[in-house]
């Protein structure tokens, strides 16, 4: 049997690692700074309430901060943000808390180009290693089942173009879960004209690509 080609990996470099307390400094100078320019440009209003246009299920990368990607402000969005943006009874918990409660209409669940979730499943499927924990492997096997169709399939051979599709197919599924998976977001699909899209943001270009669009199209204002 042919060998596959081996899965790009997470270059990580000679990069310096920051001591816990230099992080947590960093942080708290960080907020400092946030109080002092913040108070100039939004209000704390909000801290009684929150009004979320849309609701993003992200994934927890910290290259893809959906406020600043999609540059919105305080209150603007509801974020969910978890390891290769799967969706689990907590995410879909969330989803239906703010679709509820804010009567928030949009639904994004929002993947990136070099997922590490993925990259980590397909090298799980192709190499296993057997030493992950449990809580990783958890993560693991929620992604393979979007991804594992695809090593039988025309990118097989070709490692750059079998993540691209990898996490496109792994933010199609979670899509099809919020869709299909919970009884309260169905209702709210059928009669509240909410909507679940997936989107790809682009960590070379900082471009997000929406597909599924026509199903937005499609819904009452």
């Amino acid at each position: 049997m042919a060998r596959r080609p081996a899965v790009p990996r997470i270059a990580t470099g000679n990069r310096k690692v920051i001591p816990a307390p230099e992080a947590l400094q960093r942080l708290r100078e960080g907020n400092r700074r946030f109080v002092t320019e913040a108070t100039s440009r939004h209000s704390f209003k909000m801290a009684e309430a929150q009004e979320p246009f849309a609701i993003i299920l992200g994934c927890a990368d910290s290259r893809v901060p959906a406020e600043i990607v999609f540059d919105q402000g305080l209150g603007d969005l509801f974020v969910i943000r978890v390891a290769g943006n799967i969706v689990a009874p907590s995410q879909i918990g969330s989803v239906e808390f703010a679709a509820e409660r804010y009567h928030t209409r949009l639904v994004v669940v929002l993947g990136h180009s070099r997922c590490g979730a993925v990259l980590a499943t397909l090298e799980e499927m192709q190499r296993p290693k057997g030493s992950q924990s449990r809580n990783l492997r958890s993560i693991v096997d929620r992604v393979r089942p979007s991804v594992e169709p695809l090593l039988a399939g025309p990118h097989s051979d070709n490692p750059d173009a079998l993540v691209e599709q990898a996490v496109r197919a792994n933010v199609r599924v979670s899509v099809g879960q919020l869709r299909h998976g919970s009884d309260v977001l169905e209702q709210l699909i059928q009669e509240r004209g909410l909507a679940v899209v997936g989107a790809e943001y682009s960590l070379e270009t900082g471009v997000v690509d929406f597909f599924d669009e026509e199903t937005v199209s499609k819904k009452e204002p």
